[in-house]
């Protein structure tokens, strides 16, 4: 049962934040472009890139490269005297990830490291060259006809005027001439050979790291019986960050949506990293819906003699300054129920965070009676601590206020709520508070962090968002 005084608290909690609110997602995960580097190298890596590298097929693509052409009769010559030629070690330098110009692109960079050898049987040396080349791709967001916008690499060669092929040793004259000629007939090659063998793995590989990153956002978030569900989406590239635009949803114990977080809107806010490799960033109606879940709001039933004597004791005795009888009525079995009312609102400051509850507080005579001899509605608030224990997103109420309190009916006549501020401040501490608080200690999984491989995170709040970021080393 909702009443006019929730009504009107709720009014000016929401005109009140509204005030200077920016629309944003209602999450964003930013990565930096050093994360990019660090995910693709992992899965260049696990494809095996330089066995792709060492099979390459040197002397098929030196032939396909001539054949037809004036000179073909005498490549082929020359390649009739070579047994075997092939990649013996090879290696990717630093992968470099970097920004182009616009912000909205970023070039991926693989230079590669190779020896590849050769063997004639004219002479016993095993001739070894040096092959350095740069593979350079684009990643930038794609919108399919359904305006479905995703990751996407392309436009992968190898960089203009990178390709240098050279001698190891130094050789006899003669064995010098036919280095040279296999050298002239690779550096036409090689740059096809780069894109038709090395390119689909650096995609697949690029493909892999965007599956990933994909599966760490949908991992469902426990929160107590109920759970959160990030929805990717669309991509942005921004000033050279790659922002993942995430929704979100909420489900009931039952599996039901509870509520959708979906809203967009045309023009995206987005943070930005300050020189941090990465940033989850949480809209504040999303949080609110995570605490409201965590809390799991019931009505709460104690004995207050038998669970808390002594706030007992102080009840019957504030009661008593207004209704000497009242107070007479409270026996062993004295009741108090509370309610939270509505969800809580969260009041976010730069580094600051309040939680405000509104709260319906009954007292009962005894646990027989039907009818409480009064009802409070109260205002109450808390300072919120956010924290990170082992993977786990942690908040908890420091304390509780009532800050206003109203006499919603009452069975011993009209009386001023204020003169009960102090017990009901004392009633809500010793039930309310530790309730909340073992149903928040629960905490939220950020298994993401841990995915993206950062051991430590720090916290930050802004106006309007909760911000997970790398912990400063």
């Amino acid at each position: 049962m909702a009443y006019p005084w929730t009504f009107t608290f709720l009014c000016g909690l929401l005109a009140a934040n509204l005030v200077g609110a920016t629309l944003t997602p209602p999450a964003v995960l930013s990565l930096s472009t050093e994360v990019i580097k660090q995910m693709l190298a992992q899965k260049l890596k696990n494809r095996d890139v330089t066995n792709t590298l060492q099979q390459l097929p040197l002397l098929t693509a030196m032939e396909e490269e001539s054949s037809g052409g004036i000179t073909s009769s005498l490549v082929k010559s020359i390649l009739q005297h070579i047994l075997w030629l092939k990649v013996t070690s090879a290696s990717i330098h630093q992968l470099q990830v970097q920004p182009l110009a616009d912000g909205r692109q970023l070039m991926v960079k693989a230079p590669l490291d190779m020896v590849a050898g050769f063997n004639t049987p004219l002479f016993k040396t095993v001739v070894e060259l040096h092959v350095e080349v740069e593979v350079q791709a684009i990643i930038h967001v794609e919108t399919s006809e359904k305006d479905h916008a995703r990751l996407v690499l392309s436009e992968c060669s190898n960089t203009g005027g990178s390709l240098r092929i050279t001698l190891l040793h130094k050789l006899s004259f003669l064995l010098q001439c036919l280095a040279d000629k296999v050298i002239s007939l690779l550096m036409p090659a090689l740059p096809k050979l780069v894109k038709s063998e090395l390119c689909p793995v650096l995609k697949a590989g690029f493909e892999d790291m965007r599956g990933e990153l994909l599966n760490l956002t949908k991992v469902p978030m426990p929160l107590n019986s109920e759970h959160l569900k990030l929805d990717f989406i669309s991509p942005v590239i921004d000033h050279g960050v790659v922002h993942l635009i995430l929704g979100a949803r909420l489900f009931n114990s039952e599996g039901k949506v509870t509520k959708l977080f979906n809203d967009v809107g045309d023009s995206l806010n987005l943070p930005t990293l300050n020189q941090t490799p990465f940033r989850l960033t949480v809209r504040k109606d999303v949080v609110v819906a995570i605490i409201a879940a965590l809390l799991h709001s019931g009505k709460l039933t104690v004995l207050l003699d038998s669970v808390l004597p002594e706030v007992a004791r102080q009840l019957k005795s504030s009661i008593k300054v207004i209704d000497e009888t009242a107070a007479e009525q409270l026996g062993p079995t004295q009741m108090v129920k509370i309610l939270s009312q509505t969800t809580p609102t969260l009041i976010l400051d730069q580094g600051n965070a309040k939680v405000v509850q509104l709260i319906v507080l009954e007292i009962f005579a005894t646990d027989k009676d039907s009818r409480p001899l009064f009802t409070l509605g109260i205002e109450a608030s808390s300072d919120v601590q956010f924290y990170i224990e082992d993977c786990l997103l942690v908040l908890s109420f420091n304390e509780i206020r009532a800050d206003r309190i109203h006499l919603m009916n009452s069975d011993i006549g009209l009386f001023n709520p204020k003169l009960l501020n102090n017990i009901t401040t004392e009633i809500l501490t010793s039930i309310l508070l530790p309730n909340e608080n073992g149903k928040l200690r629960s905490g939220i999984p950020v298994s993401m962090v841990k995915d993206l491989g950062f051991k430590s995170v720090s916290l930050s709040l802004t106006e309007d968002a909760l911000v997970v970021t790398a912990a400063s080393s």
